[in-house]
């Protein structure tokens, strides 16, 4: 009596189950602002929650009009940029992430775009673009001893 044994090489198949899963549990992040959008992320990070119209009034120096300001604000909602509460009879709108995330976000897409992953070149970029009072160089020197402490505790 013969025997048959088959050999499978399942090495492919579970590459692309895994990626499949991967790609599966995977949850969409939210995308970074536009310059209109940090416009109005600003807005609501200084003045707590707005509405439409209170955060119309403050873009004045923008030139947007209202409407532009709604549907902008509404395209933030989707992308999840903003939330809305409809408690109230004019909906009011919050940032949905606190302004140093959004900033981290931001700071590091440029640093991976504009500077190659070096904090190095960031920060000479950032301290060579404009004058720098001795105050604010002082507040510097400080939160990097401070960052220095931080990063040698056990």
């Amino acid at each position: 009596m013969l025997s048959t044994t088959h050999v499978v090489d399942i090495r492919e198949f579970s590459y692309y189950f895994d990626a499949m899963s991967k790609r599966a549990n995977k949850v969409p992040s939210t995308p970074l602002p536009t310059e209109a959008e940090l416009a109005i992320l600003q807005v609501l990070w200084s003045s707590g929650p707005q509405t439409v119209r209170e955060v119309h009034a403050a873009l004045t120096d923008r030139q947007t009009g209202y409407t532009t300001a709604l549907k902008q604000m509404q395209v933030m909602t989707e992308k999840g940029l903003l939330t809305r509460s409809e408690r109230f009879r004019s909906h009011v709108y919050t940032a949905k992430q606190p302004q140093e995330r959004t900033q981290q976000r931001l700071l590091t897409n440029l640093l991976q775009r504009a500077f190659a992953g070096s904090a190095k070149d960031l920060v000479l970029g950032a301290l060579s673009a404009r004058p720098i009072s001795a105050a604010e160089l002082t507040e510097i020197k400080a939160l990097i001893q401070q960052f220095e402490r931080e990063e040698t505790k056990p």
